[in-house]
């Protein structure tokens, strides 16, 4: 496989799966202000760290203490693609309370996620019998939009009703390029980030139509760091949602500064061991370049996709 189509399979593989990259800023009270509004017709985007348990730990807890306090939103999570929605409902009536037997279900075959970080929240789901939603662009749409464009991917209709033919802010595309390309070590061609940066936008269009459906009852969203941030992610596209009904709160380490705009709030913990995030991602012909990254860099090369 030639370097320059072994860069596209690792950029479509991290279109749609956990990022091979983790996030980013110690704890902080996980019980502060922001959980007063885990309550009503709240829109919570609480995001995560994909590889880090206590982060994980740290929002199921918070979720535990605002459903001890009678909230009964709908859970929305990346984690699970759009078309196995079905399949998650299906494990619901048939093994109401197995959280393994629904994640067997409906995680897909090559889903990547470490599903037992995920448990104690579906089992609050299901224990609270709360609707379980799936949020995600499949893999293979997220590829589609790349090589193809959203009207072609996903349809004229479904594009255009998500928002994606509609003019695209040229500064929330250009952050969107920087973020993956940071997200990725620098290591992808440049002709690439520009549909890389649709396929992210068009995930992020997703996830707001489904929690928009649901938007009357209150709903929460799981999913990575960068994709409830408020400058470039979900938020963006909650067109028609009350600002003041949307909290977005950061799961973030302790080894990033957060940086103003990006979320409402953080809660904060050690950073997960890992090794060095760049080292198995950077094709051989680019690795020199990596070199060339500011430590700034090297620690956006942690953001989730």
């Amino acid at each position: 496989m030639s370097s320059r189509r072994h860069v596209l399979v690792l950029a479509f593989a991290a279109l749609a799966g956990p990022p091979l990259l983790g996030c980013a800023a110690r704890p902080r009270d996980a019980d502060a202000a922001w959980e007063g509004r885990l309550q009503g017709r709240t829109i919570a985007l609480l995001g995560e760290v994909h590889d880090n348990a206590a982060l994980h730990r740290l929002r199921t807890e918070s979720l535990e203490r605002a459903l001890a306090a009678g909230w009964r939103p709908a859970i929305v999570m990346e984690q699970f693609d759009l078309e196995r929605q079905h399949d998650l409902e299906r494990s619901r009536r048939e093994h109401p309370r197995d959280t393994q037997r629904l994640i067997d279900a409906a995680a897909g075959e090559h889903s990547g996620w470490e599903w037992a970080y995920y448990q104690p929240v579906l089992a609050l789901a299901l224990a609270h019998d709360l609707p379980l939603l799936a949020g995600n662009l499949s893999r293979r749409d997220a590829a589609r939009v790349m090589r193809e464009g959203a009207a072609a991917a996903l349809g004229e209709a479904r594009a255009r009703a998500l928002g994606l033919l509609d003019p695209i802010d040229p500064v929330l595309l250009a952050a969107q390029q920087r973020a993956i390309d940071a997200g990725h070590c620098g290591a992808l061609p440049p002709a690439l980030l520009p549909r890389m940066a649709e396929a992210q936008l068009a995930r992020d269009a997703v996830m707001a139509a489904v929690l928009r459906e649901h938007a009357d009852h209150g709903v929460v969203l799981l999913a990575g760091d960068g994709h409830v941030r408020r400058d470039l992610g979900v938020p963006r596209w909650l067109a028609g949602v009350a600002d003041e009904h949307v909290v977005s709160v950061g799961f973030i380490e302790d080894t990033d500064v957060p940086v103003a705009g990006r979320y409402d709030a953080v809660v904060v913990a050690a950073p997960a061991p890992r090794d060095d995030p760049c080292r198995d991602f950077v094709p051989p012909s680019l690795k020199r370049a990596r070199l060339g990254l500011s430590d700034e860099r090297r620690r956006a090369s942690r953001a989730p996709a």
